[in-house]
């Protein structure tokens, strides 16, 4: 995400208010944090035309 923020010349600052997010969420996120809020996390990733759903375990085997 650091990368494609970079791209488009946006600060974290700016890219959180954009996005619709609290600044500690993108750095959390370029840190690769976890235990992360998925519905925050989806917020940013709408900004690439992107989202995040669950996936089941049944899912994930094949």
């Amino acid at each position: 995400m650091k990368e494609r923020r970079k791209a488009v010349k946006l600060t974290q600052e700016e890219f959180a208010e954009r996005a619709g997010v609290a600044l500690t969420v993108v750095r959390k996120i370029e840190q690769s944090k976890t235990n992360l809020n998925m519905e925050k996390v989806n917020m940013v990733l709408r900004m690439f035309g992107h989202e995040l759903a669950p996936v089941k375990s049944k899912e994930l085997d094949k």
